[in-house]
């Protein structure tokens, strides 16, 4: 080959070289152009909500809000048994759930990582995390409050516990893999036993990934509406008794959002409002506690 011909055919592949380049520089600008279209779409309609929620909310937010029951129409009145049902049914619900859901994840990640237990309850866990909670608080319905004849707050916290167990389960068991081999093996070349290699290095190193999933199961199940329709129900009244039907916030929020009274409207708002800020706070804590880890 000679020279010409080599400069040539340099050339050509170099002028072949910057118009790919050329082309991949317009592909890359495009894609970042619709991405950040993309963005601020769903940004402007998460901004618009928020800010409708703010204003709306803090409206109806006052003192009487928080101290008073829920008033019949046309009335004055608070949402204080609302917010007392939904914080003990979440609370008691994340008690019977977490614990459940942690042992679990222990289980697959450390005692029975490949066997056909473990692939069964992954399959399961994963359809019970993708099920419509609404599934849920209808299969509740068929097993208790049918039976029993009556609407509950052990039926609603049954409900809750069904939905927390899996978010729990999956984020214990994804944080307990991602623990070093070594500090076990390390573990057990001192003569630990398996229990106390569990409970003493990997839980330990694991314990703020497992307890932001805890978080956010919590934060999850804060909002539910659906399941509470088919299980607790509601009650304009003050109620402690786990037995009979138990107010909540969702539940609340949706009978008064739909209903024409004015009253009522606006506690709706209130109540979407304290939903919101306990739920930005519990996500907030979740984030502050995994940047810490890191």
């Amino acid at each position: 080959m000679s020279t010409s011909e080599a400069l040539f055919n340099a050339a050509a592949h170099e002028k072949s070289r910057l118009a790919k380049y050329a082309q991949r520089k317009l592909v890359n600008r495009i894609a970042l152009t619709l991405s950040l279209m993309a963005m601020g779409f769903g940004l402007f309609w998460l901004t618009w909500i928020l800010f409708e929620t703010v204003r709306l909310g803090v409206d109806g937010l006052t003192l009487a809000t928080l101290t008073e029951m829920t008033p019949p129409p046309n009335d004055e009145g608070g949402l204080a048994n609302a917010i007392y049902g939904s914080f003990l049914m979440v609370m008691l619900a994340t008690f019977v759930g977490t614990p459940i859901g942690i042992m679990a994840g222990i289980y697959l990640a450390e005692f029975d990582t490949k066997g056909w237990l473990a692939q069964v309850t992954r399959f399961v866990n994963d359809i019970l995390l993708s099920a419509p909670s609404i599934v849920i608080g209808l299969f509740v319905y068929a097993v208790i409050v049918s039976r029993y004849k009556t609407f509950s707050a052990y039926a609603g916290i049954m409900a809750l516990a069904l939905i927390v167990i899996p978010v729990v389960i999956r984020t214990t068991e994804n944080m307990l893999q991602l623990v070093p081999p070594g500090l076990r093996e390390a573990a057990y070349a001192l003569g630990a036993p398996k229990w106390k290699v569990i409970l003493s290095i990997t839980m330990r190193s694991a314990r703020s990934g497992v307890i932001t999933g805890i978080l956010l199961a919590v934060a999850r199940i804060a909002g539910e509406t659906a399941p509470l329709l088919f299980t607790a129900l509601s009650n304009q009244f003050w109620t402690s008794s786990l037995g009979e039907p138990m107010a909540s916030l969702p539940v609340t929020i949706f009978k008064f959002a739909m209903s024409p009274y004015e009253n009522w409207q606006k506690l709706a708002w209130a109540g979407v409002f304290i939903i919101t800020i306990a739920v930005l706070a519990l996500n907030i804590l979740a984030r502050v506690m995994t940047r810490s880890k890191s």
